[in-house]
């Protein structure tokens, strides 16, 4: 019967242990899926001054939409935590749907095949960062979730294991758009 108490001790710290070391693989997980969004970002970023300089000769009287771009790039480049980073990537989202829109306007702008290709790559960059966020949003939930649910809040709220903020879309992108097919 003196067995008793110590198979309970062992359990209770296997227990420990790996709920512990489940939190921190998780924590972990999340992190590194805002480090693969930051790489995608970082790679939208290098890519938007080389559009804006091709493109900038071409459109003389469009130089608002241009500064508006560079601006929200900056923007976005100096934005801390995913909150403010959200924010600042819808703005980014949105000054470079309206320098495309503006694109569409000069067709020698339009047919010139560094445009096109900047385009194309900055598409698929576009793409990657969606399937980045996905995939940071579910690392965020399976943390959040594991932190927030009995017994493992015991540890986590022990080892200071905090939630974690979601990559949230803004509200402008959360519309329905707007077809002008004139």
């Amino acid at each position: 019967m003196s067995w008793i108490p110590a198979i309970l001790a062992i359990v209770l710290v296997g227990w420990f242990v790996l709920t512990y070391n489940a939190l921190v693989r998780l924590r972990n997980l999340f992190r590194n899926a805002w480090h693969q969004i930051d790489v995608q970002l970082r790679r939208r970023y290098d890519l938007i001054p080389n559009l804006v300089e091709v493109v900038k000769d071409y459109m003389s009287y469009e130089q608002e939409t241009l500064t508006r771009v560079i601006e929200a790039r900056g923007a976005a480049i100096s934005a801390k935590g995913a909150a403010e980073q959200g924010k600042a990537e819808n703005a980014l989202t949105e000054s470079l749907k309206s320098l495309f829109a503006v694109v569409e306007r000069y067709p020698e702008l339009k047919a010139n095949q560094n445009v096109a290709s900047l385009q194309e790559e900055l598409t698929a960059t576009e793409n990657k960062i969606s399937f980045a966020r996905q995939f940071y949003n579910d690392s965020v939930m399976t943390y959040n979730n594991k932190i927030q649910s009995l017994p493992s809040n015991l540890i986590a709220s022990v080892f200071d294991f905090s939630p974690a903020e979601y990559f949230e879309a803004g509200e402008e992108s959360r519309g329905v758009p707007k077809a002008d097919l004139r």
